[in-house]
């Protein structure tokens, strides 16, 4: 049985609880959006979703439907059933904050960092750190001399992904705030998504 669909306004964070069997529908409602996800062990919230270590276990640097998503204890806490898009997902850039910004010249903007915190606050919960996030949709490709590359997502209006939490879990979705780079559409402009929580048999 699946629940109602979640909206996750541009710029702002959600986080939600999943039980063992059961999926969470990302949705990229108007396209090009940009979602920075993690992954805890709801048992232990210093057990996370581990971008290193799931590109060793997988052996490549971007996950595909079918992959299993690796936690820091190399075990997995999710798997990528279904993905509608074009598969391109970014595992290399850390989750922007407000040192970034700063960096850019804002001294207020809001940012994936702060979006995860918020998010689990609202669940009573605190993360021991900020790990790096699988960037859903990001389209950061790799170009001459290592050279990483902002490219406008490739994903439309209505394209999904499926996560399948192996274990107690609970993600966090952050609909990037990024619009100083095309990271999020060659308009530089953030967008909505939404989820949806289908339960186990």
């Amino acid at each position: 049985m699946a629940s109602e669909l979640v909206d996750v306004p541009a710029r702002a964070g959600k986080a939600v609880r999943l039980s063992t069997g059961w999926s969470v529908k990302l949705v990229n409602t108007v396209g090009s959006q940009v979602v920075d996800t993690w992954a805890f062990n709801a048992q232990d919230l210093a057990e996370h979703m581990s971008m290193e270590h799931t590109r060793v276990m997988l052996g490549r640097v971007n996950p595909r439907k079918g992959d299993q998503l690796y936690s820091n204890r190399r075990r997995p806490l999710l798997c990528m059933t279904e993905d509608t898009s074009p598969g391109v997902h970014d595992t290399l850039r850390a989750a922007c904050d407000p040192v970034r910004y700063r960096m850019l010249g804002f001294e207020q903007h809001a940012s994936c960092a702060e979006n995860l915190t918020a998010a689990l606050e609202d669940l009573g919960l605190k993360a021991p750190h900020s790990p790096c996030p699988l960037n859903m949709f990001e389209n950061c490709p790799v170009g001459e001399a290592g050279a990483l590359v902002v490219v406008p997502p490739p994903v439309k209006a209505g394209d999904y992904v499926v996560l399948t939490a192996e274990v107690d879990t609970v993600v966090v979705f952050s609909a990037c705030p990024m619009d100083v780079f095309p990271t999020n559409g060659p308009d530089c402009t953030p967008k909505p998504v939404a989820f949806q929580v289908q339960r186990g048999a």
